[in-house]
């Protein structure tokens, strides 16, 4: 894949599932994976064991506790949330693994000072407006970004649809979320395209109504 990133093979293979719209053999190749490892993957999230079903209950709790409390819990501080929250009582060792396979490390980020004006925003009209349906390609586009969490850090996802027929238009993948990352993944779907007249619709976060975006 573009962009540089050294990624495990299991977060490429759950990158090239939510994309399997397309085929699997050119994702296959773009991420540099096999094919069978991809397959083998596949098939191992379809019959996993029971204590696997429990695991993947219990890292999705703790995904929920980190994203909730941005990452500053630890083992201890997740397992009396668990046991608070959902009346699970497990081990904290239990917890140690669980967050050691989730590559998930407690951080403690200080508050950076910011010296300044901030920079004015740019909001449009909610043109969309709720109304999905498009009639032919390439006159609806929606954008979003998303996160996986890989070794404590996040890796974020930028992507951008076609309402007509659902394609990827374009993605991009980066350490920050930032302006460039959105950017890079609007440069990337109008590469080559007569984008006269189409809507793109975001959401109103900073990246999308900062002026450098608009």
């Amino acid at each position: 894949m573009k962009g540089g990133l050294d990624l495990e093979p299991s977060i490429l293979f759950q990158i090239i599932d939510d994309l399997s719209n397309h085929s699997i053999q050119l994702l296959c190749h773009l991420a540099k994976v096999s094919r069978s490892g991809y397959y083998n993957w596949v098939k191992r999230k379809a019959f996993p064991s029971e204590r696997q079903i429990e695991d993947e209950m219990l890292k999705q709790k703790i995904i929920e506790c980190h994203q909730k409390y941005k990452g500053i819990y630890g083992y201890r501080r997740i397992q009396i949330w668990l046991k608070r929250t959902y009346d699970i009582h497990i081990n904290h060792k239990k917890v140690q693994r669980l967050l050691s396979e989730l590559g998930i490390k407690a951080i403690i980020r200080k508050k950076r000072i910011y010296y300044g004006k901030k920079e004015p925003y740019l909001i449009s009209n909610n043109y969309l407006n709720r109304d999905f349906y498009a009639s032919r390609p390439n006159e609806k586009w929606v954008t979003d970004i998303t996160y996986l969490i890989f070794n404590g850090q996040k890796l974020y996802l930028s992507a951008i649809k076609d309402l007509y027929n659902n394609e990827v238009v374009a993605y991009q993948i980066s350490r920050r979320n930032d302006y460039k990352l959105v950017l890079d993944t609007l440069k990337k779907a109008i590469k080559g395209k007569n984008v006269k007249g189409i809507l793109l619709h975001s959401d109103q976060g900073y990246q999308y109504t900062s002026h450098n975006y608009n």
